[in-house]
């Protein structure tokens, strides 16, 4: 049975299958701003809303391990301040997704990649003029919610803008990825359904994904292992140089 799902596939979508299970595992559990590269590798070798669609399955079993190690870790003030407008972003995202035509995948990574350096460049332009000034309250809340409802419901790459909500924030490493786990947790299994009923989500998918499960064990415990050896300033440093790399290889 495995050998036929996965003669479907040319060694390379294989190991472009694998490379990105360990990448969402490391993602999950220890470095979000790496959760673009997936999408782009995807992107790269299956069509777009199929990729998407394995791409979510994946991150849906490891978002399990991620809540389950970082259960008592998130700021669940924080987190109910995104998710009613990540819902309504999910809804807007549906709509865009039936305006862009199946062959303009290239349309909408752009989309996405533009969406994300512009942020970084107010967020660059925050840290310089006004450090302290970075909105946090209800008006961003909404904006980045719903930003982040369109972007995951587009191609499930809201990673960079919810690490820039969650910077900005200026949460210690623990309740970053406690935030992060929760949210996206609600958020994907949320999406599962629709993508479902897009036929973005097949039952060979599914198959498929499920012998994806091992990698995204080894690279969660490896990002697991990896964190707590992570000194806060550079935690933070590398999750921007991460998005700032994710979001040009997107637009460009």
């Amino acid at each position: 049975m495995i050998a036929a799902l996965l003669g479907e596939f040319d060694w390379l979508q294989i190991v472009t299958l694998i490379i990105s299970a360990m990448l969402i595992g490391i993602n999950k559990t220890a470095l979000p701003g790496i959760g673009v590269l997936p999408v782009v590798l995807l992107s790269m070798m299956f069509p777009g809303r199929l990729s998407t669609g394995l791409q979510l399955i994946m991150l849906a079993m490891a978002d399990l391990m991620a809540v389950a190690y970082y259960r008592r870790k998130a700021d669940w003030r924080i987190v109910l301040r995104l998710l009613p407008w990540a819902f309504v972003g999910l809804a807007i995202g549906s709509g865009v997704l039936r305006l862009i035509p199946p062959e303009e995948d290239l349309l909408m990574r752009r989309l996405i990649g533009g969406i994300v350096l512009g942020l970084m460049a107010l967020n660059f332009i925050r840290a310089r003029i006004a450090p302290d000034r970075m909105p946090t309250g209800i008006v961003a809340g909404g904006f980045f919610g719903t930003l982040l409802g369109i972007t995951t419901q587009l191609a499930n790459a809201a990673g960079p803008v919810a690490s820039i909500f969650f910077l900005a924030m200026k949460l210690p490493k623990d309740k970053f990825m406690g935030c992060n786990a929760w949210f996206f947790l609600i958020v994907n299994y949320t999406k599962l359904p629709i993508f479902i009923w897009e036929g973005r989500i097949t039952m060979e998918s599914f198959q498929i994904d499920l012998l994806m499960i091992p990698f995204l064990l080894l690279g969660g415990i490896f990002g697991i292992y990896l964190l707590p050896r992570m000194p806060q300033k550079l935690f933070e440093n590398i999750i921007q140089v991460l998005i700032l790399i994710s979001a040009v290889k997107l637009f460009f």
